[in-house]
C-alpha cells in the first residue's frame, strides 16, 4: 500500500477481487493505484476496482467456475480447499458466457511467457491439463503428495494438520505451552471503544447480495454500528440514534464517519463493530499490525457520540 502511494508500483494485477474496497481507506488505495503505468483486473464480474486504474488498465474476463473450462485435454477442474481444510474437486458445466474467455490459468501462462521469454518452464504444458499442476504442487507442499489421486477419491482429502493427529513436529514430541503476560487492550480513555468490522450474513467479501442480516437480525440496514447497552446509554444514545464515529489512528490522525445508526446488541462493554466496506474508511494507512503486517480490522480505537442534530 505504501509503494502503491509513493509511486514505487509499476504495474498492479489483481486476481479477482475487489482491490480498491476490501482495503483500509479507499481513497488512499484509490491514489495508490492511479499511480501505476498499468493496472491489470482479472475478472468474472465488474466491480469498483475496474474504474480505479492506472495510466493504462486492462481488464481480463475470465472463466468463472461455473463455467466448462476445456483445454487441449478436455473439460477441466480445479481443486479447491474450504474452511474445514478439505479438498474437493470443482467441475463447471455450464456453457461459457463467451468463447473468447480464457482461464484463469491461461491467463497467468499467457502473462509469464510474454514476462519471461527465457524462462524453461513449460507454460503452455502445465495449462494444457491441470492434472500437471497439482503434480507440480505435490512436490513442493508438504501434504500434496500424490495430490491427483487423493483429490478424486469420494470426498477429496484434509489437508495435512499434524497436530489435528496428535503429531507435534517438537523436540519432545509433545505439545508444548508457553505462559506469556498479554498486553492490556483496554484503552486507557474511558470514552473510547474497541471497533471492529466484520461481514454481513448475504455478504462475500465486498459483495453485498442484500442489506439483510440474519446473523444479527438486521433487515434493509448496513449503515450501522452495534454497541453494548450500557455504552450507549453512557453516551445519551437510545437505539436507532445517528451517530458520529471517530476513529483515532495509531499514528494521531483521525477519521470520522456520521450518519450511521447506533443498534443495541449483546456485545462486551467497551466494544462496538459494524460491516466492511462501509467502515473501511476509519482505517489510517498506519492502521496495521506490526508483526503480520495485517490491517488492524478488528482493532480500531474510535469515539461515537450522537450526531449533532442527526435525531432518528
Amino acid at each position: 500500500m505504501k509503494a502503491l502511494d509513493e509511486g514505487n508500483v509499476k504495474v498492479f494485477v489483481g486476481m479477482g477481487g475487489n482491490f480498491a474496497r476490501a482495503t483500509p481507506d479507499p481513497e488512499y488505495t484509490e491514489h495508490g493505484l492511479a499511480q501505476c503505468d498499468l493496472t491489470v483486473q482479472v475478472s468474472t464480474k465488474l466491480n469498483r476496482s475496474h474504474l480505479a486504474h492506472g495510466k493504462d488498465a486492462l481488464i481480463l474476463p475470465c472463466l468463472g467456475r461455473t463455467e466448462d473450462d476445456v483445454q487441449q485435454s478436455g473439460s477441466q477442474s480445479v481443486s479447491c480447499e474450504d474452511a474445514m481444510s478439505m479438498v474437493q474437486l470443482s467441475k463447471g458445466t455450464r456453457k461459457p458466457a463467451s468463447s473468447n474467455l480464457r482461464s484463469e490459468h491461461a491467463i497467468i501462462a499467457g502473462m509469464a511467457k510474454a514476462a519471461l521469454p527465457e524462462s524453461t518452464m513449460r507454460w503452455d504444458w502445465l495449462v494444457a491439463d491441470y492434472d500437471h499442476i497439482r503434480d507440480a504442487m505435490g512436490v513442493v507442499i508438504p501434504g500434496l503428495i500424490d495430490y491427483n489421486r487423493k483429490v478424486r477419491q469420494p470426498m477429496g482429502f484434509r489437508v495435512l494438520q499434524p497436530a489435528r493427529d496428535r503429531t507435534f513436529l517438537t523436540d519432545s514430541g509433545k505439545a508444548e505451552f508457553c505462559l506469556s503476560a498479554l498486553h492490556d487492550e483496554v484503552p486507557a480513555e474511558s470514552d473510547v471503544l474497541v471497533l471492529q468490522t466484520f461481514r454481513s450474513q448475504d455478504q462475500w467479501n465486498t459483495t453485498i447480495y442484500s442489506d439483510d442480516d440474519r446473523y444479527r437480525g438486521v433487515k434493509n440496514l448496513r449503515t450501522l454500528v452495534f454497541m453494548n447497552p450500557d455504552d450507549m446509554s453512557a453516551r445519551g444514545l437510545a437505539e436507532w440514534d445517528r451517530v458520529a464515529i471517530e476513529a483515532i489512528s495509531k499514528d494521531g490522525s483521525r477519521r470520522k464517519l456520521d450518519g450511521f445508526r447506533a443498534v443495541e446488541y449483546k456485545i462486551p462493554s467497551g466494544s462496538a463493530a459494524g460491516y466492511m466496506p462501509e467502515m473501511n474508511v476509519l482505517i489510517e494507512p498506519a492502521d496495521f499490525s506490526a508483526q503480520s503486517d495485517q490491517p488492524l480490522m478488528k482493532s480500531l480505537r474510535v469515539r461515537i457520540a450522537p450526531l449533532a442534530g442527526g435525531g432518528r
